[in-house]
């Protein structure tokens, strides 16, 4: 086999690359749903002996994964995974603060806030074509 075959069996030709599908941001967004869904199971889970938060944190986690899985085909891993990360802790921490009545103190709400800009920025400043 050629490099040229390998290269263009294994990673999609560059030319005429267009910005990814909306689809991309709606799975990603989705995928973050479902890991703050999964974290909030652990939680009610009782360190997996209650079946129902157990089932719900396990399917929860699994769709979690499958769908940054199909984000990663259009976004690059390095837009895909800070944003499913960032954004399933920050959702997990406001949720917490929120509806658990966990305690917000400064430190908490900065750590958050560096969370939220720190996804922002990798955001802002990568490309958005997929790379191999």
């Amino acid at each position: 086999m050629n490099s040229e075959t390998s290269q263009t069996t294994s990673c999609p030709s560059s030319e005429g690359t267009e910005r990814p599908p909306k689809s991309a941001w709606l799975l990603l967004g989705l995928a973050v749903s479902f890991e703050i869904t999964g974290a909030l199971g652990l939680r009610f889970s009782e360190g997996f002996t209650l079946l129902l938060p157990t089932g719900i944190a396990l399917a929860a986690f699994t769709l979690a994964l499958y769908l940054v899985s199909l984000v990663m085909k259009k976004l690059p891993i390095s837009v895909a995974y800070p944003i499913w990360a960032g954004g399933g802790t920050a959702g997990v921490a406001l949720l917490g603060i929120l509806a658990l009545g966990e305690e917000l103190n400064a430190a908490k709400a900065l750590g958050i806030v560096f969370i939220v800009a720190g996804v922002i920025i990798v955001n802002r400043t990568s490309e958005k074509k997929s790379g191999c």
